[in-house]
């Protein structure tokens, strides 16, 4: 009975731990992520909701913004996600955050999207702010085809199907069923100890 009751308060723990942020891509036809931010802890789950056009959320780094990251990991990257006018079903595409002490940079790879302000940015802090990014993306060069994250890890879906993939330092995602295999793996090791405990 004890370990049940353990279980339960694990599940209630863990629940509580992770979040999930909804970032809308493209709203009203514009070219924007919104919020163009979030503040998320290891665990995590930010998914990105394609509205309009044809967009990507493409890693990149701080003193290159429209660029896709190559070092010192391969950066995450949704690919082009088009949406046809009048669209009734979006494309969903999301990560799980690992690595919570460093800021995470995004862009639009559709040019001149990036140039145009739209970029998104997980974690900003004082030293590299968001918008510092955003303007070091309006002075960059042209978008390069190199590159995908580190500390994130991908996965995409729509109402016909799931994929996903893995990037450098990430555990792969698939939206709510990460959370779930993350949730499962905390609670084990919360019960456990509990368990122990008594």
């Amino acid at each position: 009975m004890r370990f049940f009751t353990a279980l339960a308060i694990a599940a209630s723990a863990a629940c509580a731990l992770a979040a999930e942020f909804t970032v809308l891509v493209g709203k009203d036809g514009g070219l924007t992520y919104e919020p163009t931010s979030v503040t998320a802890k290891v665990g995590d789950v930010i998914a990105f909701r394609f509205l309009s056009k044809n967009h990507t959320v493409t890693q990149s780094t701080f003193a290159n913004p429209c660029e896709k990251m190559t070092t010192p990991a391969q950066g995450i990257d949704s690919g082009f996600m088009p949406v046809a006018p009048g669209a009734t079903l979006f494309p969903q595409w999301s990560f799980t955050i690992n690595n919570a002490s460093a800021p995470l940079w995004f862009y639009c790879a559709q040019a001149p999207h990036c140039q145009r302000g739209m970029v998104f940015a997980i974690n900003p802090n004082a030293e590299k702010t968001f918008d510092a990014f955003k303007a070091n993306a309006a002075a960059g060069a042209a978008p390069s085809a190199s590159g995908v994250s580190s500390g994130a890890s991908p996965s995409a879906s729509t109402t016909s199907g799931t994929t996903s993939g893995t990037a450098a330092g990430a555990t792969p995602s698939n939206g709510a069923s990460t959370v779930g295999r993350n949730t499962a793996g905390i609670l084990l090791m919360v019960a456990l100890s509990f368990v122990f405990a008594l």
